[in-house]
C-alpha cells in the first residue's frame, strides 16, 4: 500500500491550495483518512480527519478555512486550504487507516508535501 500526496507549493498569504492524496495497492477498505502537518521545530499535529461516510473534524485553527473531502471510489482524500497564513507553513502528510484482507487495520502515511505561505 502506498499513499501519494501532491499539491503543495509556495503561496502568498490569503491564497489557496488544494492537496490531494491517493492510496493504491491491495486495499480492502479505507476507514478514516486525514491530514497532519509538521512545521519546522514543532511536533506533527492533526489538521483534519474524515470518516468513510464523510464526517469531518478539524483542528480549531483550521475551522472555516480548510475543507477535507474524499472520493471513496478513487481512494483519495483532499484538503482545500483557503485564507492561508504564514503560520500554515509546514510539511503536510496524509494518513489513512487501511484494512487489507488477512491483516489488522493499519496506519499508512504519505511522503509529505511542503506548503510555504510567504509574500
Amino acid at each position: 500500500v502506498q499513499l501519494q500526496a501532491s499539491g503543495g507549493g509556495l503561496v502568498q498569504p490569503g491564497g489557496s491550495l488544494r492537496l490531494s492524496c491517493a492510496a493504491s495497492g491491495s486495499i480492502f477498505r479505507i476507514n478514516d483518512m486525514g491530514w497532519y502537518r509538521q512545521a519546522p521545530g514543532k511536533q506533527r499535529e492533526v489538521v483534519a480527519v474524515i470518516t468513510s461516510d464523510g464526517s469531518a473534524n478539524y483542528a480549531n485553527s483550521m475551522k472555516g478555512r480548510f475543507t477535507i473531502s474524499r472520493v471513496n471510489a478513487k481512494n483519495t482524500v483532499y484538503l482545500q486550504m483557503n485564507s492561508l497564513k504564514p503560520e500554515d507553513t509546514a510539511v503536510y502528510y496524509c494518513n489513512a487507516k487501511i484494512l487489507q484482507i488477512g491483516w489488522a487495520p493499519a496506519d499508512y502515511w504519505g511522503q509529505g508535501t511542503k506548503v510555504t505561505v510567504s509574500s
